[in-house]
């Protein structure tokens, strides 16, 4: 039997994806804590020194549920496997932006929020990092979705199999997999030396 609030946050999920936008306003309050731990995991991976706080990651993120809609998942962890997947696509769309606006019009660089920095470095290897996702998507989804969840979502092997529906050893080889690619991937030259 699951705990009383375990069983809200699965009933909220389901109200609301068939339709009750009320319950997001519900349901987030109960999940904060993870969300806050997902979006300080994503935190850490950009440059030290930066202003950018956790609150406005999960705001971004909250807002960007919100103007989805509906949204397909029926448990905690595919849940907060969907607001991983929102907050790392907001940290690379802001690389993206700073990296455009960098090369280009010689306008004065003004954060996005007043808390948000990106340095040329970590914007750019946040890029080649979606890009190389992307690419691993393209022919193994499943390695793809568990980089995701695991390096940005903060999940553990156990939250990410329960998200994904699979069994914790499938997680733990392809996560294996999928970061010796990444790594052939993105340190061509690391990889040719070994």
């Amino acid at each position: 039997m699951q705990p009383p609030r375990q069983e809200l946050v699965t009933e909220l999920l389901l109200r609301w994806r068939a339709g009750d936008r009320a319950c997001l306003d519900r349901l987030v309050p109960l999940v904060d804590d993870e969300l806050r731990r997902i979006a300080h995991g994503c935190m850490l991976k950009e440059r030290h020194g930066h202003t950018l706080q956790t609150t406005a990651l999960v705001n971004e993120a909250y807002l960007r549920l919100v103007h989805q809609g509906q949204v397909d998942c029926q448990s905690r962890a595919q849940f907060l496997s969907i607001a991983a997947r929102l907050m790392r696509q907001i940290l690379v769309d802001r690389a993206r932006k700073f990296r455009s606006k960098k090369r280009g019009s010689g306008a004065e660089l003004l954060p996005l929020d007043e808390g948000l920095v990106f340095s040329p470095a970590k914007s750019a290897a946040l890029v080649a990092l979606d890009d190389a996702l992307n690419h691993l998507a393209g022919f193994d989804a499943r390695k793809a979705r568990i980089v995701e969840l695991r390096y940005f979502g903060g999940l553990t092997v156990e939250e990410t199999a329960e998200a994904l529906s699979m069994h914790r050893t499938t997680v733990v080889r392809d996560w294996s997999l999928a970061k010796a690619w990444l790594k052939r991937e993105l340190c061509p030259q690391e990889s040719d030396a070994s």
